[in-house]
């Protein structure tokens, strides 16, 4: 998905920059997000996020998961690097 310029904050900038570790989003994901979204993300209170990279772009999902803008979902600052790595874990879902 092409990202939208407008979607190009400085922090979605930043992140997008990074090179994202999956083992290490995987273990951010399990920390932070399993809870309600399942432990195979999979949905449970929140959604599946399975192929969730074939809904939303980089840019929407890093937006999505920082802005604490989609209640029920808390708002969630994980630094630039583990942005990127969760971002790369949920991009292999």
């Amino acid at each position: 998905m092409q990202p939208d310029c407008t979607d190009l904050t400085p922090i979605v900038q930043e992140v997008l920059s990074l090179h994202g570790d999956s083992v290490q989003g995987h273990a951010i994901f399990q920390i932070n997000c399993a809870g309600c979204h399942g432990i195979m993300a999979d949905g449970k209170v929140g959604p599946s996020l399975k192929n969730v990279s074939d809904r939303k772009s980089p840019p929407r999902l890093i937006k999505q998961v920082i802005s604490g803008q989609t209640p029920p979902m808390p708002k969630f600052q994980p630094s630039p690097q583990e942005m990127a790595d969760l971002l790369s874990y949920l991009e292999s879902l």
